[in-house]
């Protein structure tokens, strides 16, 4: 992690570029990492449509020890209500 992209270590890459695969892992290796750091707290809003969804917001927040969750019709309130109360178990723990 960290490192230059190697083309030749992932087997997916087309023209140089990492794969989708590739790049998941990456992002996953970083979250793991933030997620054993002290006081570092990760909330994720997922916003796309379950149906459609990818997965990849709740791997992340999985990865990192963070709280999910998933909002299918994301506006300004709903955003911060969730945001709310996350915070508030925070402070409460």
């Amino acid at each position: 992690m960290g490192e230059e992209f190697d083309p030749d270590a992932d087997e997916n890459s087309k023209d140089g570029k990492p794969s989708r695969g590739y790049l998941k892992d990456e992002v996953l290796a970083c979250a793991k990492q933030l997620g054993v750091l002290p006081g570092f707290n990760l909330l994720c809003i997922d916003t796309e449509n379950k149906f459609i969804s990818t997965g990849v917001a709740k791997d992340i927040a999985n990865a990192a020890m963070g709280k999910y969750h998933q909002i299918s019709k994301a506006d300004g309130n709903a955003i911060a209500s969730v945001t709310n109360q996350a915070l508030n178990e925070i402070k409460s723990q």
